[in-house]
């Protein structure tokens, strides 16, 4: 961004100051009594100094800890005003952005090359307020319900006891919830280790409506093509990379971007017209699910370039906050359950992490005016003077009070229920992790995931042990088999470390 609200304070004193501003007596002597004396209770600097350190990093992200990111442009370059209103997407539009790569299990500590799904986390301050796309570097998810989620990251956490990663623990949670089959086959695939966050493709991985300019409305799935071309590790190099260098991709987008190597990706879409998704034989809003191409093919919408790094980076990347939620005019939500939950549940993380009031802070406010009703709270900066604070007021603050139907709705009917998604023709839970592994996975391809699954099985006790031998087998027979008889002979190859991060 250009202007001042991610550059450092352009009134910084020529020396030191406190807190309050007052000139600083010494950042490099504490006040004590005599040179070989003990420090003084009331030498206020050093214990503000100290003060502050303790409080120096706010909690890390439960997950997608560890990650990086940059600014950039992203350009609609193709006519889609039949599909979105949405200002971003009309061509000729640039847009300025922030992405954020990440891991999702692994700690902030953690090597950037583990085995594990990628975050790919977009912010775009667009002319009619922020939106956010918060996707992976896979298009689907590991469960469909939000109610599953906490229970999924803990499974690929650490034991209470030991505080250690347990391969046993991860494979319990996956078997017991076949949904998880078809992401389980990405991250054990090519996909689980990525060369370089810009060798990777990113989705949004949920179904998002769009709503054009007249009012009709549509289903979407985004797709972000890398440019650069897809690459990968291998386990080997993936893990001889950890040992080396903790911090490998962090590195490699910056220093590409300080070289002027500018990583771009190619945004698509597929588009289902809105009635078609009540009849489709695959539920299109479950997570577990992808859209055939064949049915709905890709769409061009435009490109996504980064070409501006971070100049603080506790300040623009790891206080950047990031909701499914954030929603601009001509886009909306679907009755993606997940996408739901997340829509509350990434802003409500945010304030804890961050504070009530994160959304004040430089790289997350929007480029355009602001006139919310959220008042006061931890750390408020912005405010609205004395102006009334209360819906409806007769000072000279307006208010939003828009009735009647919506234009992002869509129609909801039946009981209250506590079940999965309604089950159609093609909606079973391994058909589609099948189909990747038998008609996009080439042979190569095949023996290496054989490999990884039985490697990652180290550990894993029964009856867990046959459960996923099951799960693999109903995935595909031949693959199945071949992991059991390897993991059975004890003939298999060690895995990377950190195979099991999701």
């Amino acid at each position: 961004m250009s202007d001042r609200r991610n550059t450092p304070n352009a009134n910084q004193a020529d020396g030191s100051t406190t807190g309050s501003g007052a000139p600083a007596p010494s950042d490099r002597n504490s006040l004590t009594i005599g040179a070989d004396g003990p420090i003084l209770l009331h030498d206020v600097h050093f214990l503000e100094q100290m003060a502050h350190f303790n409080r120096e990093k706010v909690p890390e992200r439960q997950p997608h800890a560890k990650g990086a990111g940059a600014f950039g442009v992203f350009e609609t370059t193709e006519d889609v005003s039949a599909y979105t209103k949405a200002a971003l997407f009309q061509k000729g539009v640039s847009t300025e952005m922030l992405a954020r790569f990440s891991t999702v299990a692994g700690e902030m500590g953690s090597p950037d090359t583990w085995r594990d799904v990628r975050g790919f986390s977009l912010k775009f301050y667009t002319s009619e307020g922020n939106y956010d796309l918060v996707g992976n570097n896979t298009p689907v998810f590991f469960v469909r319900d939000p109610m599953k989620f906490p229970h999924f990251i803990r499974s690929q956490k650490r034991l209470p006891d030991s505080g250690l990663r347990d391969n046993h623990m991860q494979w319990d949670f996956w078997t017991n919830n076949p949904e998880s089959a078809h992401q389980v086959t990405y991250l054990m695939g090519e996909r689980g280790l990525p060369r370089t966050w810009r060798h990777m493709n990113g989705y949004g991985s949920h179904t998002y409506m769009w709503i054009s300019a007249t009012g009709e409305k549509f289903w979407v799935k985004y797709h972000f093509h890398t440019e650069q071309g897809m690459e990968f590790f291998s386990n080997q190099e993936a893990e001889a990379m950890s040992g080396a260098d903790a911090d490998f991709h962090r590195r490699d987008l910056f220093e590409a971007i300080q070289h002027g190597e500018h990583p771009s990706w190619v945004l698509s879409v597929q588009v289902m017209p809105y009635a078609e998704a009540k009849t489709y034989r695959i539920n299109p809003f479950d997570l577990t699910k992808t859209w055939p191409h064949a049915d709905y093919p890709l769409i061009k919408v435009g490109r996504m370039t980064l070409n501006r790094n971070p100049e603080n980076f506790f300040a623009q990347i790891e206080q950047a906050a990031f909701s499914p939620g954030n929603t601009v005019p001509g886009i909306g939500l679907s009755p993606d359950k997940m996408l739901l939950g997340r829509a509350f549940a990434y802003n409500d993380a945010q304030r804890n992490r961050i504070g009530t009031n994160f959304h004040q802070l430089p790289v997350n406010q929007p480029k355009v005016p602001m006139n919310t009703y959220m008042f006061d709270g931890q750390m408020a900066y912005h405010h609205s003077g004395n102006a009334p604070v209360y819906v409806p007021n007769s000072g000279d603050r307006s208010w939003a009070d828009n009735t009647g139907p919506v234009a992002d709705g869509w129609e909801s009917d039946g009981e209250m229920v506590r079940s999965a998604y309604t089950l159609r023709s093609n909606d079973d839970d391994f058909g589609q992790p099948g189909i990747l592994v038998r008609e996009v996975f080439n042979d190569a391809q095949r023996a290496r995931l054989v490999d990884q699954v039985a490697g990652a099985l180290g550990g894993v006790r029964e009856p867990v042990l046959g459960r996923a031998f099951e799960y693999w087998k109903n995935i595909d027979a031949e693959v199945g088999q071949r992991i059991e008889e390897i993991v059975r002979t004890g003939s298999g190859t060690k895995p990377a470390e950190g195979m099991g991060e999701g």
